[in-house]
């Protein structure tokens, strides 16, 4: 078992625990306990969960008052861009939440979506240590210094909005043209199966999407069709 030495990382969000602990504890994944019988702290998902409810009230706070004029609805959606998975992904992979993962070596070996997963939860999970660790101001600066800076370019790019829309919406603005899905593959079983759908405008395919569900293959391909219109 290799020993995390999470002094630097510290160094890195600019926040010293009192309680060492509480800071690896967030690292700890489910998987990680089940090779290491004998490890002294249990999995992260009670921090997880205390994290993710500070989190809500800190943006909640936040865009209050920096939208005075905008309605609930406009809020709650600007709200669910910022603590998004991706996003939240995102800000863990940027203070390098990946070095310290405590992980099974099968999960260890995962890439892509679950990996973000991963991260996302952790970075969760690491704003409930700081709340318990240092109270809500920390939590809250710490958050003001990882995720803030996104709220401008998700409310200009309009990144609140789901990839469909978002696609949708600017297809009938640049070519009037309203997007068509097609089901390009469709495998599994029922239990575990495995979707590519393309965005069509028109007779052109301008990207392909896979996911689980036909829902979450058409996001895909709409995000990829955003990239790749540059829109």
């Amino acid at each position: 078992m290799v020993k995390k030495n999470f002094s630097e990382f510290e160094r890195n969000i600019g926040v010293t625990f009192k309680n060492k602990d509480l800071l690896e504890q967030a690292f700890v994944h489910r998987s990680y306990l089940n090779e290491h019988k004998n490890f002294k702290l249990p999995h992260n998902e009670r921090l997880e969960f205390l994290g993710d409810a500070v989190l809500e009230l800190i943006v909640t706070d936040f865009l209050f008052y920096k939208y005075p004029t905008k309605t609930e609805g406009d809020l709650t959606s600007y709200r669910a861009a910022l603590v998004n998975t991706n996003t939240i992904s995102e800000a863990g992979d940027e203070i390098g939440v990946d070095e310290y993962l405590l992980l099974s070596k099968g999960e260890a070996k995962d890439t892509g979506r679950a990996r973000s997963y991963i991260v996302a939860n952790v970075f969760e999970a690491l704003i409930g240590a700081i709340y318990l660790d240092q109270g809500y101001e920390p939590a809250r600066d710490f958050v003001a210094r990882t995720l803030f800076a996104r709220t401008d370019e998700i409310v200009e790019k309009r990144l609140w909005q789901d990839p469909k829309s978002r696609f949708q919406e600017k297809a009938q603005d640049v070519v009037g043209i309203t997007p068509a899905y097609k089901l390009l593959e469709e495998r599994g079983p029922d239990h575990d199966k495995y979707f590519k759908i393309g965005v069509y405008l028109g007779k052109e395919l301008i990207a392909e999407g896979k996911g689980k569900s036909k829902q979450e293959a058409e996001q895909d391909a709409a995000a990829n069709g955003l990239r790749t219109k540059s829109w």
